[in-house]
């Protein structure tokens, strides 16, 4: 059998199935039917909010996911497990499918519950599980709040994965859900299973989401509000329950109050287990940590110093803004006290290059990652230790503490900087095909960029061209972009590849 041909889901490619002892699709499927059963489940979490603000009307289109999913789920579970180990493409291109359906299915409460276009729905609902923030909606304020919620849970959900949400439930593990979690991006593994480490980051991500909360409150804003902005602020999500965000409530306060919320979601969440379990304050010795630290007082310097000397802002309201929109822009959050429309092109380019990177592997913040930057200037040092010391001498590449000898080094950096290179790669594309197939008047090619910069570091700060407005081709654009950046991209060029060799 070429095993080639097995690297997708078949019934979702309309392909005839392979006999299931023998298919890939039969091993890896009633694994995928207990995720979407498990997101069913959570889904009718609105359900709650709709009976408690009396929204009675809205019950029936908001039954349409938990239905989608569950109907989906059933299908997948009932299929006979095939005994044998799921090939990485297979789930690669798993985790892509989940994440796709998740955003198509997603959709419906937005399409049946406010009749907005089911391309918008998919935008919204894909911002939401990937964290990004952008929204299509017509006024949110008129949204019904059972809506509105389902839009934070989404991002809360999809904060720190699908997958890794529902092998957390699952309860127990085995070789394919390892390989959904990782191919998910996920590589944490402080506890001794895959299943134990989902359910740890969980019972942390409650804990979290509690405190924040609770810190927020101290704003005095209302508990509904508080606890979407923290759900969405913990998640990294960005969106808010009002259309004008963050600046509805007019206080500084809430804004400095949600800053350590943000930051909390872009730490990396070994961090809160060593300090739980071990009493081990590691924050100021994890390398994320204290690089995350320097870029956000780097950045909150050079952005204040240029909205003083050259926007001509007040230094008070300056130093709101450098500090918030840093923190928001590096953590991949999204939340804007600030129109980067507004500020000098420069100011823009560093907020820009902050969204770029992104927060902490392990977090829930999107990017190219801090780790990725931290292993490229190990690998410098390791380049200028090797042309000192003479190319015959073996020379160790040090990273994360531990020695990495012979030829692994340049295996090491070639993962890292491959998700790298194709993140510029779709940046620069996506860019260029905006600019020739839906432009708009009043945007330059720097606007441009900056939004598909924030569209695939999944942030969702915007100078206003991501619209209602777009053409529904630059609206299927970001929704890949979206799409693409929260997977880190391979996973869905495996799904492409597999679905290529089928046709």
């Amino acid at each position: 059998m070429d095993r080639r041909k097995n690297y997708l889901l078949p019934a979702l490619l309309g392909k005839k199935l392979l006999p299931a002892a023998d298919s890939q699709f039969a091993i890896i499927a009633p694994d995928l039917g207990l995720i979407f059963l498990f997101i069913a489940l959570a889904s009718c979490t609105p359900f709650l909010v709709g009976f408690w603000y009396g929204e009675i009307d809205l019950l029936l289109p908001m039954a349409s996911a938990p239905a989608g999913f569950g109907i989906l789920g059933i299908w997948l579970a009932s299929i006979p497990k095939a005994e044998g180990e799921a090939h990485l493409p297979v789930a690669l291109s798993a985790v892509a499918l989940i994440w796709l359906a998740a955003a198509l299915i997603g959709a419906l409460p937005y399409t049946f519950g406010l009749g907005i276009p089911y391309t918008d729905s998919v935008f919204e609902a894909m911002s939401g599980w990937t964290g990004t923030g952008f929204s299509l909606l017509p006024s949110v304020d008129d949204t019904a709040r059972m809506i509105l919620f389902w839009r934070s849970l989404t991002q809360w959900m999809g904060g720190l994965g699908i997958v890794a949400f529902t092998v957390a439930l699952a309860g127990r593990s085995g070789l394919t859900r390892f390989q959904l979690y990782r191919s998910e991006g996920r590589s944490e593994t402080f506890m001794p299973n895959v299943v134990a480490t989902a359910a740890e980051m969980w019972r942390i991500y409650l804990v979290l989401t509690a405190l924040g909360i609770g810190l927020v409150l101290l704003s005095g804003i209302p508990l509904w509000d508080a606890v979407n902005i923290v759900m969405t602020a913990i998640s990294t999500g960005g969106f808010a329950v009002h259309s004008t965000g963050i600046l509805y409530y007019e206080s500084p306060l809430l804004e400095m109050l949600v800053v350590p919320v943000m930051i909390a979601g872009a730490m990396p969440f070994k961090l809160y287990f060593l300090l739980y379990y071990r009493r081990s304050f590691g924050f100021f010795r994890d390398p994320q940590a204290i690089l995350l630290f320097v870029l956000i007082l780097a950045g909150c310097a050079v952005i204040t110093f240029d909205l003083v000397t050259i926007s001509a802002l007040a230094p008070a309201e300056a130093l709101r803004q450098g500090i918030f929109m840093t923190v928001s822009g590096i953590t991949c959050t999204g939340f804007q006290n600030a129109n980067p429309r507004d500020w000098y092109g420069a100011t823009v380019m560093v907020l820009t290059a902050l969204m770029l990177i992104g927060g902490s592997a392990g977090s829930t913040a999107g990017g190219i990652k801090l780790g990725r930057v931290i292993l490229a200037l190990d690998m410098l040092r390791w380049w200028l230790r090797r042309l000192h010391a003479g190319w015959r001498t073996i020379t160790p590449l040090r990273h994360e503490g531990r020695q990495i000898l012979e030829h692994l080094p340049e295996y090491e950096v070639s993962k890292s900087m491959l998700v790298v290179v194709l993140f510029t790669l779709v940046v620069a594309v996506a860019t260029l095909l905006l600019l020739h197939l839906a432009p708009q008047a009043g945007f330059d090619s720097a606007d441009v960029v900056f939004e598909v910069v924030s569209a695939i570091s999944n942030v969702g700060i915007s100078t206003g061209f991501v619209s209602p407005g777009m053409s529904p081709g630059a609206k299927w654009l970001f929704i890949i972009v979206m799409w693409v950046g929260r997977l880190e991209i391979v996973p869905v060029i495996a799904l492409v590849l597999g679905a290529s060799r089928r046709l």
